[in-house]
């Protein structure tokens, strides 16, 4: 055994489990310009959305078709809904790639990572503590926009039932229950793009290429969807099952997308989060 273990193990009052507190990490993350001003631009698109459609008027149906979108005026259920559907497919991403590539990257860039690793902190409790202040950082900013949403939707619209496209309606009560279900189904949704973010971060100095990688790659698992030709083979692309949710947005839920897309992204975000921890830990630390 190297002295320098022993002299670890023989540390008074030393435990690893206790270095790097989630507390302090997450008060670190809190803090810093990109978490105020990714928390501001979220809690913004509610208010954005309220002025276009005092200015542009309420959403008409197209001919016989009638969309969510269609609907958004119609209760403040109906509007969060709608920021939800609008958000989803791009602008929830950024805050997810954001909060986990920019994490362990960050430290690199600021040749603060070694410092961390010889207060001595476990790589392995370092990178726990900082995928779990990600994470909860993404969930939160997931949670931010529907809340706002939903109050500013209530105090322009009205406290109701949210209306369905395909027909009928959903009490409000009911209408915010199935909200917290779609925000959930979202934040798993996005654990491949926090997986892949938090793997690159771990893999590079750059902060923006950790975060850059993991928007352009979900841009692109949105492209290959698009490609009808794929058949079947879709169906292992995250990207398919990104709005499932609007199945709980139903009278009768159908969760059988839901569950199919939540197996896929929880499939490739362990993947990807096992290759961070196997990646880092045998990293050469030098920044």
């Amino acid at each position: 055994m190297s002295t320098l273990a022993q002299s670890t193990e023989a540390a008074a009052g030393y435990r690893a489990g206790r270095t790097l507190p989630l507390r302090v990490e997450l008060i670190r993350q809190l803090k810093r310009r990109r978490t105020l001003v990714m928390g501001g631009i979220l809690a913004a698109l509610p208010f954005v959305l309220a002025a276009a459609f005092a200015i542009g008027g309420d959403p008409a149906g197209r001919g016989n078709r009638v969309t969510l979108m269609d609907a958004a005026t119609a209760s403040g259920a109906n509007f969060a809904a709608v920021n939800l559907f609008v958000s989803a497919g791009f602008l929830l991403v950024i805050p997810v790639a954001l909060f986990c590539g920019d994490t362990v990257a960050s430290e690199a860039s600021w040749s603060s990572l070694r410092y961390l690793l010889a207060a001595p902190v476990p790589r392995a409790r370092l990178l726990w503590s900082k995928l779990v202040v990600g994470l909860g950082l993404s969930l939160a900013a997931m949670v931010l926009l529907p809340v706002v949403a939903l109050a500013v939707g209530t105090a322009v619209y009205g406290w109701g039932p949210l209306r369905i496209p395909t027909g009928g309606a959903l009490d409000a009560g009911t209408a915010v229950q199935r909200l917290v279900v779609v925000v959930a189904y979202v934040f798993v949704s996005q654990l491949v793009t926090a997986g892949l973010a938090f793997w690159l971060s771990t893999r590079t100095d750059a902060p923006l290429g950790a975060v850059g990688g993991a928007v352009g790659l979900t841009i692109v698992g949105n492209v290959l969807d698009a490609v009808t030709a794929l058949g079947h083979w879709r169906d292992f692309l995250p990207a398919h099952w990104q709005f499932a949710w609007a199945d709980a947005l139903q009278p009768r839920p159908e969760w059988s997308g839901m569950i199919q897309g939540a197996a896929v992204s929880v499939a490739y975000a362990l993947v990807l989060f096992a290759l961070a921890f196997r990646s880092f830990a045998r990293k050469d630390v030098v920044s």
